[in-house]
C-alpha cells in the first residue's frame, strides 16, 4: 500500500507516494524539548558559564568588543539570543560604539544589508556596526604559526579586543562539528591560512580524502586540531553557541570557555542527532531540510555525505535540494575541468580551496552510490561529477527507480542534521 510523504524543498514541500512496506526507517533526531524562554537561558549561561568566569567578571566598562557571527548560510537563530548578550554588555557600561559585529564569512561572499538584518535582527542592525570579513581584502594580522605549520593571519577586529564567538553547532564533513573554533578558522582568517589548514582534508600519501577527518570526528582529526591551535592565538573571551532542532527552533544554548563549552555542545549534539540504523538501504531519499540548508549545492551536498552513510555500496541516493543560488561558490563547477582531465587530486593539492574540496568529496560520494539530484541546477553541470541531475520531480523519481523495483528505502527528511549510525561491517 502506498503512503504519501512530504519532504522540505526550498521554502516549500515536495509530496510523493511510496510503498509503505518498503520504508525501513524515517530518520529523525531524538525527542528534544526546545528552549521556551531564550532570554532566561542566555542570562543563566552568562552567569553560570562552563569553564570560565561569569560574564560580568570578564567584561568591564569601555571594553572594545567584537562579536563574531555566522553568515546567512548558517541557521543559528542568532537574532533570538544576541540582543540579550548586547544588552548585558550595555548594562556593564560598554556602549554600542564600542561593539562591532564581524560576520565570519570564511571564503564565502559578502552579505547584503538585508542579510545582515536577517542575521542579527532589526534592532541590532539599526544600532551596531556590522562588518563582513573578507579573506582576500580585510586587514589581516599575523598572530602565530600552529604546530602543524599553518601561518595564522586573522582579521584585525579580533586582535587587541575582547572577542565573543557566536554560531551554531552542527555535524561537519571535514571538521567533525561546526561552530566554536571555526568562527576563527576559517571564519575570520586569510585565504592562505584557510587553505593551509584545509589541506589536511586530503590524505598526505594517497589520492583520496584523509580518513582521519569526517562527520563527528574530533579526536585525531588534524583539521580540527589545527583549528583549535589557531583559535588559541586569538583566545576569545567568551562563546555562546546554539544547537538548532530540525524543527528550526533552538534546542540548546551552550556558553562559556570557547573550547570547553563548545565541546560540551558537540557531545550533546552527537547524542541527540545521531540516529542508529539497523541496516543500510538500497535507496536513501534525503531532503536537506529546506532553506537555507539547500540554498546551494555547496551547502546541500552536506546531506549527500550524511546519506552516503546510510546507503548500501552501489545503492542509490536521491537528494532533494533546491539550490536557488546554484553552486553557491563561483569556482565550484570550475573543478569539473581537472576532473575530466584526470588531474583533480594534484590540482587541488596545489591550489586548495574549500569549494574545491567539497566538489572533490561529492565526486567520491557519487563513486560509491548512484546519486540523483533534484534541483534547479542544469543537469549538464553535475554530469561530470557522476551525478544524475533532474529538474522535475517525476524525472528524478524515475532516475532513482522509485516504486519501479522492490527496494529497501531510508527517508532522511533532515539530511543535513541527522547522522545515520550503522555498526555493520
Amino acid at each position: 500500500m502506498k503512503q504519501e510523504y512530504k519532504l522540505k524543498y526550498g521554502e516549500g514541500y515536495l509530496t510523493f507516494n511510496l510503498e509503505e512496506d518498503s520504508i525501513l526507517q524515517e530518520l529523525h533526531a531524538q525527542e528534544i524539548q526546545c528552549i521556551e524562554d531564550v532570554e532566561k537561558e542566555v542570562q543563566h549561561i552568562l552567569d553560570h558559564p562552563k569553564g570560565t568566569l561569569p560574564f560580568n567578571q570578564l567584561f568591564t566598562a569601555r571594553d572594545k568588543v567584537t562579536i563574531v557571527v555566522s553568515d546567512v548560510t548558517r541557521l543559528v537563530k542568532l537574532h533570538e539570543f544576541l540582543p540579550h548578550i548586547v544588552k548585558r554588555l550595555n548594562n556593564l557600561g560598554i556602549s554600542d560604539e564600542d561593539i562591532l559585529i564581524l560576520v565570519a564569512t570564511g571564503t564565502h561572499r559578502n552579505q547584503t544589508p538585508e542579510e545582515h538584518q536577517k542575521i542579527v535582527g532589526e534592532e541590532l542592525f539599526n544600532h551596531l556596526t556590522i562588518v563582513d570579513h573578507d579573506c582576500d581584502r580585510s586587514e589581516m594580522v599575523y598572530v602565530g604559526t600552529t604546530p602543524r605549520g599553518t601561518v595564522v593571519e586573522v582579521n584585525k577586529w579580533v586582535v587587541d579586543r575582547k572577542v565573543i564567538l557566536t554560531g551554531g553547532i552542527v555535524h561537519h564533513l571535514m571538521a567533525g562539528f561546526g561552530g566554536g573554533r571555526k568562527s576563527i578558522l576559517p571564519g575570520v582568517s586569510s585565504r592562505r591560512t584557510i587553505a593551509q589548514n584545509h589541506l589536511h582534508s586530503l590524505d598526505p600519501e594517497e589520492a583520496h580524502s584523509n580518513p582521519l577527518i569526517g562527520v563527528g570526528a574530533l579526536e585525531g582529526n588534524p583539521l580540527h586540531e589545527d583549528m583549535v591551535d589557531a583559535a588559541r592565538f586569538v583566545n576569545p573571551e567568551f562563546l555562546v553557541n546554539a544547537i538548532i532542532h530540525t524543527n528550526g527552533r533552538i534546542a540548546r544554548i551552550v556558553g562559556g570557555h570557547w573550547l570547553e563549552a563548545w565541546e560540551d555542545g558537540c557531545q550533546w549534539a552527537d547524542e541527540k542527532f545521531g540516529v542508529p540504523i539497523a541496516k543500510q538501504a538500497d535507496l536513501v531519499i534525503a531532503s536537506c531540510g529546506g532553506f537555507p540548508k539547500d540554498i546551494s549545492l555547496y551547502q546541500g551536498v552536506k546531506s549527500l555525505f550524511n546519506a552516503a552513510l546510510a546507503v548500501k555500496p552501489g545503492g542509490t541516493i536521491l537528494l532533494l535540494a533546491e539550490c536557488r543560488d546554484g553552486a553557491g561558490a563561483d569556482e565550484f563547477f570550475g573543478w569539473s575541468k581537472p576532473l575530466v582531465q584526470g588531474t583533480l587530486d594534484p590540482d587541488l593539492r596545489k591550489n586548495f580551496t574549500i569549494p574545491g574540496y567539497i566538489f572533490y568529496a561529492a565526486v567520491e560520494a557519487s563513486a560509491k552510490a548512484k546519486v540523483v539530484l533534484y534541483s534547479t541546477i542544469d543537469p549538464e553541470l553535475v554530469k561530470p561529477m557522476g551525478i544524475h541531475g533532474a529538474n522535475s520531480l517525476e524525472e528524478a523519481l524515475k532516475l532513482a527507480g522509485v516504486n519501479q523495483d522492490r527496494q529497501d528505502i531510508l527517508l532522511m527528511p533532515y539530511g543535513g542534521a541527522t547522522i545515520p549510525l550503522y555498526k555493520g561491517k
